[in-house]
């Protein structure tokens, strides 16, 4: 192999390690390992037919000039996406920091402080900017944060509603097209029934639950909300509002109004366009609600020690819990675009942020006045940033074209024009020239802004927001900087230790695959340019799907779910389209085994089917006998089987195509979940065992990092029959002939970070690719053989192998008073990130080390893994005062002058020599997840408060 290929870079294990690795686990090869832990049956008889694996010098080159094809106009298209300025010191600091973008989500509380309080930071942004109770830590965008919110209100009806079996739901003409696209997909399976007309004519009929309002509407006019909100909550209509963050900082905020949800985008906030993603999207309700709110939710608590901590609040009503009861299956958020925003919102401050809008608004009225000048009506009465036309279209586009500008034409006679914090005189100035030129006039020049306000006083915001300290001290760049390393040093990231999450995948994100990322020929195309203008884009998408096709064995992707959950999703629908076009409407049933994960079940309810669990065996695998008969039991009424492969308990199950033709005997589909792919790629594929679609996560399998719990892309991809049901966008054409509608805003969902999975592929190609799969398993068995020595470990494959994962079963030490909790706790004293924790098996630890880890990381863990193990042999249930208990250590607490603990400061803080080298301090101690739920506080605004009581 040549000494500079990626794979070399990629791959943790030197040739030499390897060698002693095999011996460790008593192979004579890589082969032999592999062939002990595939089914043979199920083995790719080919390679994959890929391109040649590039250097990453040549593939830098290569999407440079792949990046040029993208033509850079001046969008000012709007409708949702707005060119934003990225303060420098958060491109540096955050968006290219591994420390920030490695982190996986803050399920270890203790060793991710620092994003918590950036997120506690964006969700006060949230509550204070929309006025409302309480927020999360994000969405995946605006569209499908609506129909979250749409979703919440249909949960939370009336117990009369509930009985009369109310279904109706008011959207408003004014809503984004991509929105209502995405109500649509959503609405069909809850069986919720859109009525789509203009708010200023509803009559207010008994038979609605729920109403959804755009602030300001997508073509830019600003309304008042009040009377509506008010008549609507007489007859208990809950009323949704889909609001610019960026309006609110000047127009009255929703919640004032009296809106029970407000949702949207936080785009504005610092975030590249990136072809439509990602970007954070924001959901703030009343308290009352906060037991249906989707998504991760911040909020404070206490450590051991009763000083102030953060942690994520009330995840008994996340997915992974509630299985089919849940009302939403969203697990990956937009945590690093979230954080991003949130720094934006400190960086300016409420007088920046004021400043920042108010210009926008004056850019926006500037326009308007010149064109007015030349003749040109504007109709929007009241607006903020956006004015609609009327202008001859035919006439207006080839000349704003030919000087590289985008404008939104709604019709032959209407045009809207959204203005942008990034907008200059000389922008206004080119605007108004084309205008003139249309026209047949002459413009004169503009060299100052108006100072007119076109909205009135009653909706001017008159309110407070973004009092509290943080927003008010870091305003200069050293302050800023130092404010973001402060809260970096608080987390574990990849650029410290391993992370061995168990069904995370938790691979080297490589600085090549994310350089490009950062280049304004990718992050600054609006997703509804001209087809020609994105040309780039377009070959990258494609190219990207065609990889994926090949990869998976399947005929067609989309690439527009933006998280694995909506991958779900999207497939599951795409399966009903299919059923309900062949006239097998009752088909609705899907099969799931007991062991999968909680997305799974979610997901199907969501898709309007009924959960039926399937059983497995002790050994871990599906009961095929199990399967079978209901499989048979409900053959007239069988959707589809969701299956994880290998197995969530890191298996590859043997009868995997028995399996799956049984499901196809009973006129089913099956359902591949693509969470544990880095176990097939290049070696098998979801084709080849019989699946008929997959989603993947981009972020596990093809290096996508997680950002502390998103950006995520969930791909799937389908088989030959599924292609025409891909899902469309109501503005690009995208999608099967028969396409259901939207999944997501963005017709290609997350595009920016799918250069990051393009590179992946291009630079490893079909040998690198088998190898990182190879290195996988390799790298499982060798943990496996030296962690066996210490813990029983709960699941093999035939031949006593595992796959790419393997669970430890520590229940045994119940009686010894350690749990499983005291053990991923104590980890954090020794450097490392705790592995996934009683998933899928209550009171155990599932381990996935990735091909990226070298021997000396593993062998550190093992040996940490190792050590514990003594502790807990010197453990009674008797003292239930030791190492484990208190575990995790901080600085605080090993430099107090009282010491009465018995064991050393040394054992506490340094258990192992390689400890002392590169010593990660937690700056809490155990938190206090009970307390946090009982007091639920989930804003920056009443911490003192709490800290005083």
């Amino acid at each position: 192999m040549k000494t500079n290929a990626f794979a070399l870079r990629h791959i943790g294990p030197r040739p030499e390690d390897i060698a002693e690795m095999l011996k460790t686990v008593k192979a004579d090869s890589i082969e032999q390992l592999i062939n002990e832990t595939f089914p043979d049956a199920i083995r790719l008889k080919e390679d994959l037919n890929l391109a040649p694996a590039m250097t990453e010098y040549e593939y830098l080159s290569h999407i440079q000039a792949l990046g040029n094809k993208n033509k850079i106009f001046r969008s000012f298209i709007g409708l949702g996406y707005n060119e934003a300025v990225v303060p420098a010191a958060i491109i540096r600091n955050v968006f290219e920091n591994p420390g920030w973008y490695t982190a996986y989500t803050p399920y270890q509380a203790e060793v991710a402080q620092g994003r918590l309080e950036a997120l506690l930071n964006f969700q006060t942004t949230v509550i204070e900017l929309s006025g409302m109770e309480i927020a999360n830590a994000s969405l995946l965008d605006e569209s499908t944060a609506a129909a979250e919110a749409m979703i919440l209100l249909f949960d939370v009806r009336t117990r009369d509603q509930k009985k009369n079996n109310v279904v109706k739901f008011f959207v408003s003409e004014e809503i984004l097209p991509q929105t209502l696209s995405v109500l649509q997909t959503r609405a069909t399976p809850f069986g919720v029934e859109l009525v789509v007309g203009n708010h200023e004519e509803f009559d207010f009929s008994e038979e609605f639950f729920g109403a959804i309002l755009q602030y300001p509407g997508k073509h830019g006019i600003v309304a008042d909300y009040a009377d509506f909100i008010n008549q609507a909550k007489a007859k208990d209509i809950k009323v949704a509002v889909a609001a610019d963050i960026m309006s609110l900082v000047l127009l009255t905020p929703p919640g004032e109004m009296g809106a029970d949800v407000v949702v949207g985008t936080t785009q504005r906030f610092g975030i590249p366009l990136g072809f439509g993603g990602p970007h954070a999207a924001f959901f703030a309700t009343k308290e009352e609600y906060k037991r249906s709110m989707p998504g991760r939710i911040i909020g404070v608590s206490k450590d051991a020690d009763d000083n102030f901590a953060l942690r994520m609040a009330l995840q008994t009503r996340e997915q992974h819990i509630k299985r089919e009861k849940a009302t939403s299956n969203i697990c990956t958020a937009q945590v690093l675009l979230a954080v991003m925003a949130s720094f934006y919102a400190v960086y300016h401050g409420p007088k920046g942020l004021t400043n920042i809008a108010s210009l926008i608004h004056a850019k926006a009225v500037t326009v308007a006045t010149e064109l007015g000048k030349l003749g040109i009506e504007q109709l929007n009465a009241n607006f903020f940033d956006t004015i609609l036309v009327k202008a001859d279209a035919a006439k207006v586009k080839p000349i704003a074209e030919a000087n590289s500008i985008n404008f939104n034409y709604i019709d032959a006679n209407t045009i809207s024009i959204s203005l942008n914090e990034t907008v200059e005189l000389a922008d206004i100035n080119a605007i108004v020239n084309v205008f003139a030129q249309a026209t047949g006039k002459t413009a004169t020049e503009v060299t100052a802004l108006s100072t007119e306000i076109k909205y009135q006083d009653k909706l001017k915001r008159t309110s407070k927001f973004l009092e509290h300290a943080v927003f008010n001290s870091y305003h200069s760049e050293t302050e800023l900087m130092r404010y973001i390393k402060k809260l970096e040093r608080k987390d574990l990231a990849l650029n410290h230790s391993m992370i061995s999450l168990g069904s995370c995948t938790m691979k080297l994100n490589a600085a090549a695959e994310m350089l490009p990322l950062s280049n304004a020929q990718w992050n600054n195309v609006h997703p509804f340019v001209p087809a020609d203008q994105a040309q780039g884009y377009l070959e990258m998408l494609h190219g990207l799907e065609e990889k994926l096709n090949v990869i998976t064995g399947f005929a067609g992707t989309t690439l527009q779910p933006n998280s694995g959950a909506q991958g779900e999703y999207a497939g599951l629908m795409a399966i009903r389209a299919y059923h309900h076009s062949r006239g097998d409407f009752q088909r609705d049933i899907a099969l799931i085994p007991a062991s999968a994960h909680g997305t799974n079940p979610a997901s199907a309810a969501m898709a309007g089917m009924k959960v039926v669990v399937t059983k497995t065996t002790p050994e871990g695998n599906i009961d095929v006998a199990d399967l079978k008969a209901k499989a048979e039991q409900y053959k007239d009424n069988l959707s589809c089987l969701m299956v994880t492969y290998p197995s969530t308990h890191g298996v590859y199950e043997s009868a995997i195509m028995e399996i799956t033709q049984i499901i196809h005997d009973n006129g089913g589909q099956v359902y591949m979940d693509g969470a544990n792919m880095n176990a097939q790629v290049a070696i098998t594929n979801p084709a080849n065992i019989g699946a008929d679609v997959c989603h993947l996560n981009l972020h596990k399998t093809f290096a996508i990092p997680h950002g502390g719990g998103g950006p995520g892309v969930g791909p799937i991809c389908v088989a030959e029959h599924l292609v025409p049901f891909l899902p469309t966008n109501p503005i690009v054409k995208v999608g099967g002939e028969k396409g259901i509608t939207a999944i997501s805003a963005a017709p290609y969902g997350s595009a920016l970070v799918c250069l990051i999975s393009y590179g992946y592929i291009a630079m490893l190609g079909t040998e690198g690719l088998k190898k990182v799969t190879q290195q996988a398993i390799l790298n499982a068995n060798y943990m496996k053989s030296r962690l066996e020595e210490h813990y029983s470990i709960l699941y093999t494959g035939e031949k006593g192998r595992a796959a790419h994962e393997m669970i430890v079963d520590v229940r045994e030490f119940k009686e010894k008073g350690i749990e499983v909790t005291d053990i991923a706790k104590r980890l954090i004293d020794y450097g490392f990130h705790a592995p996934t924790v009683s998933f899928p098996v209550a009171g155990t630890l599932m381990i996935e080390p990735t091909e990226s880890e070298s021997k000396e990381e593993l062998d550190r863990f093992c040996d940490a893994m190792a050590s514990i193990r003594q502790e807990i042999e010197n453990a009674t249930i008797e003292n239930p005062v030791n190492e484990l208990k208190n575990a995790p250590h901080t600085l605080a607490l090993l430099t107090a002058d009282n010491w009465d603990l018995p064991y050393s400061r040394q054992k506490a803080a340094y258990p192992l020599p390689y400890v002392a080298e590169n010593k990660l301090w937690p700056t809490v101690r155990r938190i206090d997840d009970a307390y946090g739920d009982r007091n639920l506080i989930c804003s920056c605004a009443p911490i003192e408060a709490y800290l005083e009581n």
